[in-house]
């Protein structure tokens, strides 16, 4: 494995301009006028592909955005990986507060990287660590140290639902056949803290839209008189957490599947500061369910938050209007046991049965995906972990995260396999946010331990084959 260091070490510059210039390419899938961007990222991840070592490469087209396959198959009776990533990106809103253009990619050293993060959109999430896969594969290639047969499928749609993913999948089961998906698109406890996501919460999107008069009206002739959609709408929402900050829907928890006293604890063992996490986010303190840790609340306990919410007149200057329309977008993360088309009309029939008869409500539902619970006594979770402890010289520490990959459900459902979710990034990238980054230590170290799990991974299928 030395020449695999040594190469990556010769390269680290290409390979970070490489990085570069796939950040500059705007591939924001949930807006319409970036689908000519999107497009040509796609290619770049083929064009990529093909050049790191891929003897098939081919851009699937859907229904919406496309989906970029390659493969190389070394010999059909050894283990196969299936690398699964996404080239799409979040929209960059508010532009205002980022420090630099968000695809205009810049390395600045901060407090954690103090050897230098790449800060663009997409950085992190998930291009970064989409594509140290790609130059993983290609260190492995060019030295003729592939251990098992690789396939890639990097799509363009995660960010919006992944909507055309599942037909997808079930047209290419054959092609798609394989042992295990990897999949970096997670985070770790700290660089000198590595870890291995062995969790992710579920998800219920919804769009809610509040509809009171036909029209808006002047604030000093009807105001008082007339419900107003952005006052009710606000109302409804702030009565879905009591006191406790505990969600208010009848039935929300009833099957959320409790977390033991000994795993609790076990998860609160992990390094954590919450003076820090508070600094770091210029907090004056935290907030959440009573009776549950900080590091409970973002993992094992589901959630409800707005994401979004307008209505009436926001442009500047003052308009004195009683608007018609107010909107919310609202998402609901969940955790094992909890059904994401369940959680959805039950949110449906509150949020309508608490509505004033001076409005009237509808409610949107957008994408979902189910809670996901890894083994740590697997093939793929132990070659990861040898693999984090050959690189970062320490044991990873299994972590459930807060955060989303519907997928990993659907892999199993239609594919039949087991995800291993090794990933490099911190919570603190600020992914979906303005300034997102990935730290140069992370990209490398990625690129770095991952030949390490092709090689271990096989090693230990092949042994109990």
């Amino acid at each position: 494995m030395e020449q695999l260091t040594s190469y990556l070490e010769s390269n680290k510059e290409r390979f970070l301009e490489e990085l570069k210039e796939l950040v500059r390419i705007p591939s924001v899938s949930a807006d319409p006028k970036f689908k000519d961007e999107v497009a040509r990222t796609a290619e770049f991840v083929a064009q990529k592909l093909k050049s790191a070592g891929c003897e098939q490469v081919e851009i699937c087209q859907t229904a919406g955005h496309p989906i970029v396959y390659g493969e190389r198959i070394i010999d059909p009776s050894r283990p196969t990986i299936l690398v699964y990533g996404h080239y799409d990106v979040q929209p960059a809103d508010p532009l205002e507060l980022w420090d630099s253009g968000p695809f205009d990619p810049i390395v600045k050293k901060t407090e954690l990287h103090p050897e230098g993060a790449l800060f663009a959109r997409g950085a992190c999430d998930d291009k970064g660590q989409m594509y140290m896969h790609v130059k993983a594969f290609e260190n492995m290639v060019a030295h003729d140290l592939l251990p098992c047969n690789v396939k890639f499928m990097i799509e363009g749609e995660e960010e919006v639902g992944s909507d055309n993913l599942g037909p997808f999948l079930e047209k290419e089961q054959e092609r798609l056949a394989c042992d295990v998906i990897v999949i970096s698109d997670t985070s770790m406890i700290a660089n000198d803290v590595p870890s291995i996501t062995t969790g992710l919460r579920g998800l219920s999107y919804v769009e809610v839209e509040v509809t009171g008069p036909n029209r808006d009206l002047h604030s000093g002739v009807y105001g008082g008189a007339v419900g107003n959609p952005v006052n009710i709408l606000s109302k409804m929402i702030a009565s879905l957490h009591d006191e406790n900050n505990k969600i208010t829907i009848p039935g929300f928890y009833e099957d959320v599947l409790a977390v033991d006293d000994s795993e609790r604890t076990q998860m609160n063992q992990a390094p954590f500061s919450i003076e820090y996490y508070k600094s770091d986010l210029e907090i004056g303190d935290i907030r959440g369910e009573k009776g549950y840790t900080t590091l409970e609340r973002t993992s094992i306990r589901p959630t409800l938050d707005v994401n979004g919410m307008w209505g009436g007149y926001i442009g500047e200057g003052a308009k004195t209007v009683l608007p018609s329309k107010a909107f919310a977008k609202i998402s609901m993360r969940l955790v094992p046991n909890q059904h994401p088309d369940k959680i959805t009309t039950l949110f449906e029939e509150h949020f309508k049965k608490i509505a004033p008869e001076s409005v009237n409500v509808v409610v949107k539902p957008h994408h979902g995906g189910h809670p996901v619970v890894t083994p740590t006594d697997s093939v793929e979770y132990k070659a990861a972990a040898r693999a984090y402890k050959e690189t970062f010289g320490k044991d990873p520490i299994p972590q459930r995260s807060g955060g989303s990959i519907p997928i990993v459900a659907l892999f199993e459902k239609i594919l039949g396999v087991k995800t291993v979710l090794m990933g490099f990034g911190l919570d603190s990238d600020a992914i979906h946010s303005p300034n997102e980054h990935f730290g140069l230590y992370n990209y490398y170290k990625g690129i770095e331990t991952i030949p390490y799990f092709y090689k271990y991974y096989t090693e230990m299928k092949e042994e109990i084959a």
